[in-house]
């Protein structure tokens, strides 16, 4: 295969916002390994599926190495994959893992969230870490903050009590995250930044 084409590596690939970037960066000429627990071959050439937990290392090593065999390079990682439980953190356990939330700069009383901002707000300092120490080798590292976002984690039901927990007074669409996650690719001059796609939730209320 061909290495001149830019290759990116999406998690949580199967549906949501996951499904709809593979759309995306195909849409851009990119090849794309796209991993997920549920994740099915397609005709499409360009995509490589790789199912598997990414919580589990071996997966995320599979991932990489089936994405250099076919492509012969990786430009781009999208830690896409994860999950929001609301619950008192007494009740979690070590095995609960989040996704990014604007909840870490803006707790809600109504969401319990303590252990997204453990998980999550360690990754916020990470991404400016990471920034730091990779950018004399031009990698940049950045990060989007969505708020809630219509996808297949919340029924319909839940949509019209989900918007008002935003001050624009809606949802996020699928849409919006992934516009800003194409900004993040093409700015080359921005890195160690968390890109907040969240109807103002982390201004306030």
């Amino acid at each position: 295969m061909s290495s001149e084409i830019k290759v990116a590596v999406i998690t949580g690939a199967s549906q949501g916002m996951g499904a709809a970037l593979v759309e995306a960066y195909r849409g851009r000429g990119y090849g794309v390994v796209a991993t997920a627990r549920s994740i099915r071959p397609t005709n499409d050439g360009q995509i490589l599926a790789v199912p598997g937990d990414i919580t589990d290392r071996k997966t995320a090593e599979r991932a990489i190495s089936e994405g250099l065999a076919r492509f012969g390079r990786i430009d781009t990682l999208i830690n896409n994959a994860g999950v929001f439980v609301a619950k008192p953190f007494t009740q979690y356990t070590e095995a609960v893992v989040q996704i990014t939330t604007s909840l870490i700069e803006h707790a809600n009383s109504h969401v319990p969230s303590v252990l997204a901002s453990l998980t999550k707000g360690g990754l916020s300092a990470a991404t400016k870490s990471l920034a730091i120490e990779y950018a004399k080798l031009g990698i940049r590292v950045n990060a989007v903050a969505p708020g809630i976002i219509k996808t297949p984690m919340h029924p319909v039901e839940t949509h019209g009590q989900l918007a008002k927990m935003h001050p624009l007074g809606r949802m996020g669409e699928i849409s919006e995250i992934v516009g800003a996650i194409l900004y993040l690719e093409s700015a080359g001059f921005v890195t160690g930044e968390t890109i907040h796609v969240d109807g103002g939730q982390s201004a306030g209320h």
